[in-house]
């Protein structure tokens, strides 16, 4: 791929501005926000730091049973990257009130019709 469609600075804010909505919906529990920033397809991936979710459903149903203690966190090291008009990366460490271990996460986000949306995640903790 050429450099020239590497990060364009239009795309590059579009995806930021999607990855932090997700971030402040993450950290106070905005289960509508966090269900609608991931794409609704049966072939949507969110492996989570104990569970491996297939599926759209999959998501949706962890979301509405987790709890909402506990989520705020610190992000560092972010790296976001995006491939032509409607492919991104998104790459960051973090770390929570209580726990010294450093989690880490990626997601992928690509540009439907409907906006960006994330069509496969992994969240991991470093021991």
């Amino acid at each position: 791929m050429k450099s020239e469609y590497i990060d364009r600075p239009a795309i590059l804010a579009e995806v930021n501005a999607a990855f932090y909505q997700y971030e402040q919906a993450l950290i106070t529990n905005d289960v509508a926000t966090l269900n609608e920033l991931f794409w609704h397809d049966p072939r949507t991936v969110r492996y989570g730091a104990g569970e491996n979710l297939y599926g759209i459903e999959a998501i949706q149903a962890f979301r509405a049973a987790r709890s909402p203690a506990g989520l705020d966190r610190v992000l560092q090291n972010t790296v976001i990257t995006t491939f032509g008009d409607d492919l991104a990366v998104a790459s960051t460490e973090f770390t929570r009130a209580g726990n010294d271990k450093t989690g880490r996460q990626t997601q992928t986000w690509v540009k439907l019709a409907c906006g960006w949306r994330i069509v496969a995640a992994h969240i991991s903790q470093m021991s």
